[in-house]
């Protein structure tokens, strides 16, 4: 059996749906501490659709800062890995 990278969050919880609000904030604040660079990806999208799932203002209020730590994580890890190196020639 593989196992899972760090930070590595389950899409399970999509099909099963956390069963409360409270829940779904727990997950996503989840996702942002064990977020890596490896996972990033993945734990954007899978906090997106958590975060459509949240039925009032309120509770999307709520998972604000845990979104907004996510998309810059994915912002800082996106460009150092496509910005691109001078070569020795351009020095």
């Amino acid at each position: 059996m593989a196992k899972t990278p760090d930070g590595f969050v389950s899409l399970k919880s999509l099909k099963q749906g956390p069963s409360s609000p409270r829940d779904t904030l727990a997950l996503i604040r989840r996702i942002y501490f064990k977020t890596t660079r490896q996972t990033i990806e993945h734990d954007f999208a899978h906090a997106i659709e958590l975060l459509k799932g949240l039925k009032t203002e309120e509770e999307r209020e709520k998972a604000t800062a845990f979104m907004h730590g996510i998309s810059e994580l994915r912002k800082e890890w996106t460009l150092k890995r496509t910005k691109p190196r001078k070569s020795r020639q351009e020095k």
